[in-house]
Formats: C-alpha cells, sequence, structure tokens
C-alpha cells in the first residue's frame, strides 16, 4: 500500500474528488484520514427517498469508505456550529469550505478476485431538504438527531441530549 496526500481547495466537491482521484491514477484503496471543513454536506440517511442537505461552517469528524474507477463507497460524520453530529452515505454537493487534506491508501496491486461493488444510484441534493431544518431537532428514524454516544455494551446509539432540547 502507498499513501497518497489529496489537498482540496474551497468550493471543491469532496465525493466528487475522490472519484477523480480513483480515475485519474486508475486506483483503488480507502480513505485513510480527512482533516477539514465545508460549507455544504449532501448525504442520505438509512430509508429515506431524499438526500439530506445542511449549509453552514461544518467540520468533518470521520470519512470512511473505499475508492475505486468504478466507483466510491464512502461514509461521512460532521459537526454543525452547535456540536450536533450528522452523518450518511456521502452524497455529490459536499463542499469544501476553507479545504480539506485527505490521506487515502492505495493498493499496490488489484485483487484478482474483487468482490461485486454496488453503488447506490446518484442522486441529486435539494436545497432546503426536508430533513433539515437549523436549530430543530431531526424528525423520528432519521439518522440525524444521533449523536456520537456509542453504547459499547449494547452496540447502539443513545439519542442526542441536545436534540430532545431542541424542538420548538
Amino acid at each position: 500500500m502507498r499513501a497518497l496526500p489529496l489537498h482540496l481547495e474551497a468550493g471543491a466537491d469532496l465525493r466528487g474528488s475522490l472519484e477523480a482521484l480513483a480515475l485519474e491514477q486508475q486506483a483503488t484503496g480507502f480513505v485513510l484520514s480527512v482533516v477539514g471543513n465545508m460549507s455544504q454536506a449532501c448525504f442520505a440517511c438509512p430509508g429515506q427517498q431524499e438526500p439530506t442537505v445542511l449549509r453552514g461552517e461544518l467540520e468533518i469528524i470521520t470519512l470512511q469508505g473505499t475508492v475505486s474507477p468504478s466507483g466510491v463507497h464512502l461514509h461521512l460524520s460532521f459537526s454543525d456550529p452547535g456540536c450536533q453530529v450528522w452523518g450518511g452515505h456521502l452524497e455529490h454537493g459536499s463542499l469544501v469550505l476553507k479545504g480539506a487534506d485527505l490521506l487515502v491508501g492505495v493498493l499496490q496491486e488489484a485483487p484478482h478476485h474483487p468482490a461485486a461493488v454496488t453503488h447506490p444510484p446518484r442522486r441529486v441534493c435539494r436545497w432546503p431538504s426536508p430533513l433539515a431544518v437549523p436549530g430543530r431537532a431531526a424528525p423520528s428514524g432519521c439518522c440525524m438527531g444521533w449523536a456520537s454516544r456509542w453504547r459499547p455494551w449494547t452496540r447502539s446509539l443513545a439519542p442526542c441530549p441536545r436534540s430532545a432540547s431542541m424542538d420548538a
């Protein structure tokens, strides 16, 4: 494996940049680390038909997943200015605010029998998202409104205490 650094300037599409890198380099690998922020996040929550879009000063917490010339599969988590954690499947339209530095682990050889990778159809992000209302709790059943309060002994997440108090 070799580590490939990637610096993204303001306005770059996070997912599109990783797709372009994989195509240009004909590389298969995975995201090792990321530090940066976004002006807009576009992500899909489980069970929702439409992607969610949030705008503002958003700090990237994690970005995990695979990249290859045939596509990417990436999951993102980030926080808003109120430190509420959001996340889901990264979609096109997630835009870098000031900059982002990524490190991509590129495999030296392509696997001889790669596992079949299926990528969901490309989604279109619209603003305002019907699910994202700044200053309000997320609708029940959505991945939003859940903080990173992982309970390893139960293998579940606990609701964000700020979400309950933000209902108005």
